[in-house]
């Protein structure tokens, strides 16, 4: 046997003069000229050290033992094919691919919808998506696991996330809404006072958002009365469905509930908060895929600071289900 490597196109020549019933036949489908097919099927039997066909037969014929693994050639040759393809695949799609990280909140929510457009002009752009806390996102893109992070921040924040490494773009905005069942809406326009209420942990986002933003600005004759506790803002807007209480969810998540009034918006007697989402990447990005996309969001924010005054950046609001505001209780300026 020759040291030389067996190479796929022997099998398809092998299986080509299976299928032709003569050299020159074979030679035909494979486009070649008769003397160099006839040197390549030499030099495969020299690889495999025995004669693979009859050449005394007319039409020339597999030897027994070659039609004894006819079927066995075609399996091997099938499944090389498709290990070439899907190598090349693979390879195609690194080089394409951009891991986003993405907050939990947004996932469900406004990413899709941004995951959308970036691939609109970039369909053979591959996203994995990874779905985490605000910290989470945070450590995926700096230990350049993730090409960039969709996060909640809210407008006029601290500096928490800029450096002379991390870039960052508004690309839309969202708000903190509170809301809870229908029954529970109305409960609270007759009786006020105590808000039960369904609460985020203190060391998660919205928890310090509502403990910062959202707490301070609620009536003083008012008393917050936490039910369950929840890190999950899908399990909140259940949560609140259910009639446990009041959550503070982002807006975009609750839309739906909403509109189909199994949810009431609270925003006219409660305080809520504003919310920009923000791309995050570091500075220089991550390769041709993550810079196209990065410049389909600056280019996305560009037109939202050209199309609307900022105070219009908000998703649309729907009319909440009316009450009256408990007694004592004005609605505060949003």
């Amino acid at each position: 046997m020759s040291g030389r490597p067996m190479r796929l196109e022997w099998l398809d020549d092998i299986l080509a003069v299976a299928q032709a019933g003569s050299f020159a036949g074979a030679a035909d489908r494979r486009r070649l000229t008769q003397s160099a097919f006839s040197r390549r099927i030499r030099s495969i039997e020299d690889y495999v050290g025995v004669e693979l066909f009859d050449r005394d037969h007319k039409p020339v014929q597999m030897r027994p033992t070659t039609e004894a693994q006819r079927e066995q050639i075609q399996q091997l040759a099938t499944r090389l094919r498709q290990l070439v393809e899907e190598l090349r695949h693979g390879e195609r799609q690194s080089q394409n691919r951009v891991v986003i990280a993405s907050q939990h909140a947004l996932t469900t929510s406004l990413t899709p919808g941004l995951v959308r457009d970036m691939q609109g002009g970039h369909a053979d752009i591959h996203v994995r998506l990874r779905s985490a806390n605000l910290d989470e996102c945070i450590g995926l893109l700096l230990s350049k696991q993730a090409d960039l992070a969709l996060v909640y921040k809210v407008p006029g924040e601290g500096p928490s996330m800029e450096a002379d490494y991390i870039e960052t773009i508004g690309v839309g905005s969202d708000r903190l809404v509170p809301v809870a069942a229908p029954a529970v809406a109305e409960a609270l326009a007759r009786r006020g006072g105590e808000l039960p209420t369904v609460a985020y942990p203190a060391d998660v986002y919205f928890g310090t958002v509502f403990d910062r933003y959202i707490a301070p600005r609620i009536e003083a004759d008012l008393t917050l009365a936490p039910r369950v506790e929840t890190a999950l803002t899908l399990a909140a807007v259940e949560l609140a469905g259910a009639g446990i209480g009041i959550a503070w969810v982002p807006q975009s998540l609750a839309l739906r509930s909403i509109l189909a009034g199994t949810l009431a918006d609270l925003g006219h007697v409660l305080p809520g908060c504003d919310l920009t989402v923000t791309a995050v990447r570091l500075t220089g990005g991550s390769g041709a895929a993550g810079n196209a996309l990065w410049s389909i969001l600056d280019e996305r924010a560009r037109r939202l600071r050209t199309a609307v005054p900022d105070r219009d950046h908000r998703l649309p609001r729907p009319d909440p289900i009316r009450m009256a505001p408990p007694d004592g209780l004005e609605p505060p300026t949003l």
